[in-house]
């Protein structure tokens, strides 16, 4: 098994990688790895990384792989935030840290899994680390695509774009790895439109298929203004509950160890004690957390939205007799329906309002007001409710 086998669907991706860490000559120091959600950014640049580790160029199974994969190899450091974006702080230390001389392997390589949350400052400060680098250090920077960064970033670095994997490649990933049964997979890999991870929740775990439900069921439920407003208040509780359930264990887990580092439980420490030693440091990573709590309700709200997209997509796909497959056809009678009541023009515009509601989500609008206002043009398509 080598280092490029969790990649689904990326063969020509791969052979310029595996050219370039097997070819100095094909090398270059700064890397902007770009493709939509779920084709694999980061898993390609933590590949990359393990080959330029690896004595022979990625075997997957020597220590060195094997410690890279992990995410544990001290010359591959892996940066992921779930902050709303990096300050000029964040990458001064990242510069700081990036000068580390390997020890015994030949680079120090740095992924950055969302370079398009720096800030324009914080760019400003990486930007001679990027194009000068020491001869030792490799950037590998993660983005959805070449816009989502500045063109200062743009002009130092080798782009290298991902595509969306094919649902018979993804269906054929989750039968071969995670032993999901062919229907189950063939449902995971149109439900998740080759979003791999997606894909695989929606095959291995029933709670996201049963939220999955409750999202495409929002459509039939809007009768009045009222039922608007109620949808978009549950959704904004089942996103809540959502981000929950992601960020509880991480707040607990990292509150548990600053604890620990300042002798909680130890003899004498007082909670007064504790609480003048800590207050900086507390103060400090419960303003983190709240950044990444709110990141994390909107990444679920989005999600919410683009399937919402793919109900959508597929009524237009029934209007206008498309040679199309439906990304949910299981659910055919009720997009039939839709396609009945409707006309080509009004899905184009419900399409288009929930575009903008996840320019609003983007742009840090109120979340219950975004999800009522798209509710209410979802609808109504003639309505245009201006934020």
């Amino acid at each position: 098994m080598g280092v490029w086998d969790q990649l689904i669907g990326q063969d020509a991706v791969v052979a310029e990688l595996s050219h370039a860490a097997s070819d100095e000559s094909a090398m270059t120091h700064a890397w902007l790895i770009t493709g939509p959600p779920g084709s694999g950014r980061s898993t390609a640049a933590i590949a990359f990384a393990a080959a330029l580790q690896c004595p022979v160029g990625g075997c997957g199974t020597c220590a060195t792989c094997m410690t890279v994969l992990a995410g544990a190899h001290r010359d591959v450091e892996i940066v992921r935030s779930d902050q709303l974006s990096y300050s000029t702080e964040d990458a001064r230390e990242l510069v700081a840290r990036s000068s580390v001389v390997p020890a015994d392997v030949p680079w120090h390589v740095v992924v950055i899994e969302d370079a398009d949350r720096f800030t324009e400052s914080a760019v400003n400060v990486m930007l001679k680390a990027i194009e000068e680098p020491p001869p030792h250090l490799v950037w590998l920077l993660c983005t959805p695509s070449v816009e989502d960064v500045l063109p200062t970033i743009r002009s130092r670095t080798r782009v290298l774009h991902l595509r969306t994997p094919g649902t018979t490649e993804v269906a054929q990933a989750l039968q071969g790895r995670y032993g999901v049964d062919p229907a189950m997979a063939a449902f995971a890999a149109r439900a998740s439109q080759g979003h791999v991870g997606r894909a695989r929740a929606l095959a291995t775990d029933e709670g996201t298929r049963l939220r999955r439900q409750e999202i495409l069921r929002i459509p039939g439920s809007l009768r009045d203004l009222g039922s608007c407003f109620v949808a978009g208040e549950a959704l904004v509780a089942m996103a809540t509950e959502d981000a929950a359930s992601i960020c509880d264990p991480l707040d607990a887990a990292e509150e548990d160890a600053l604890q620990r580092t300042y002798g909680v439980g130890a003899e004498g420490v007082t909670k007064g004690r504790l609480d003048r030693l800590m207050g900086r440091e507390s103060k400090e990573l419960h303003k983190a957390q709240t950044s990444r709590r709110k990141r994390s309700l909107r990444d679920q709200v989005d999600r919410a939205f683009v399937d919402l997209l793919s109900y959508y997509r597929d009524v237009l796909v029934l209007q206008i007799k498309a040679d199309s497959a439906l990304i949910n056809d299981e659910m055919r009678p009720q997009l039939t329906q839709e396609a009945n009541a409707s006309t080509p023009t009004d899905t184009a515009r419900r399409l288009d309002a929930i575009e903008r509601g996840r320019l609003a989500l983007a742009a840090n609008g109120a979340l219950p007001l975004v999800a009522e206002s798209l509710f209410v043009e979802l609808k109504d398509p003639l309505v245009r409710v201006r934020g």
